[in-house]
């Protein structure tokens, strides 16, 4: 799965081709907005599928100027929709209510949400890192215990993204385990059913590790993603990961 600003068709093409040819591997792309018509169409008649890196948090259909919303997204070939994304949160300002708001809308229109998750490194060197992250959980486990599609949860701690500094699997693997557990004191299906993807520098270098964490379910890559052979790198690591998490 990738987020990232090289916009056209071409390197979706190459993903395509990349889906196609690993197996057990679900690989989904978030181009920026302009470039998801162009995108879909390299989608048709492959494994690969297309998010959108956000939408307007409107539930009904209706005028919002510069917004794009849910239905729209859904029209040009989107299944899968990212919400709450570090930039999103920490540089536009984007609360917890917002997030739920825009999972709501996400999840009445049909789309599969990716929820982003983490803290920042100030958070994190204060002690606060867990607390952060459970009112980011808690805040949409309601909603996600009651969805009739797929949930994901994608940790991304804002301390490691973009800047080549990375947790250790084992930190990794500990939060996601917690991350599950809260998931779990809301609805035991939805800890079990949900995937739970880290994004966090993630490259081929330290992916085969990271996934092999039983409680990583695969990656949300940025960087990594703009050039195919490393995200094909990324995507084959994924399809031998040593450990599949029970249930």
């Amino acid at each position: 799965m990738f987020h990232g600003n090289r916009s056209g068709a071409p390197l979706a093409a190459e993903c395509a081709k990349i889906a196609r040819a690993t197996v057990g591997v679900q690989i989904v792309i978030a181009p920026p907005f302009t470039a998801l018509a162009a995108c879909a169409a390299e989608c048709l008649d492959s494994p690969l599928e297309l998010a959108a890196q956000d939408i307007h948090p409107r539930r009904e259909q209706g005028a919002c100027t510069g917004e794009i919303g849910a239905e729209t997204v859904k029209d040009i070939g989107c299944t899968w929709v990212i919400i709450g994304h570090s930039e999103r949160r920490h540089i536009l300002a984007e609360t917890d209510e917002m997030v739920v708001e825009k999972l709501d809308a996400a999840l009445l229109a049909g789309l599969k949400p990716i929820i982003c998750v983490g803290e920042t490194l100030a958070q994190r060197e204060g002690g606060h890192a867990m607390r952060v992250l459970r009112l980011q959980v808690d805040a949409v486990s309601p909603l996600l215990s009651e969805a009739h599609v797929p949930v994901t949860i994608a940790y991304e701690p804002v301390w490691a993204i973009g800047t080549g500094k990375n947790a250790s699997p084992g930190e990794v693997e500990q939060t996601h385990l917690a991350i599950r557990a809260w998931l779990g004191e809301r609805d035991a299906t939805l800890a079990r059913k949900a995937s739970i993807l880290y994004g966090g520098s993630v490259k081929p270098e330290n992916a085969a590790s990271l996934l092999a964490c039983p409680n990583v379910d695969g990656a949300l890559i940025g960087g990594a993603s703009l050039e195919a052979a490393s995200f094909g790198a990324i995507a084959r690591a994924a399809s031998s990961r040593p450990v599949v998490r029970a249930g």
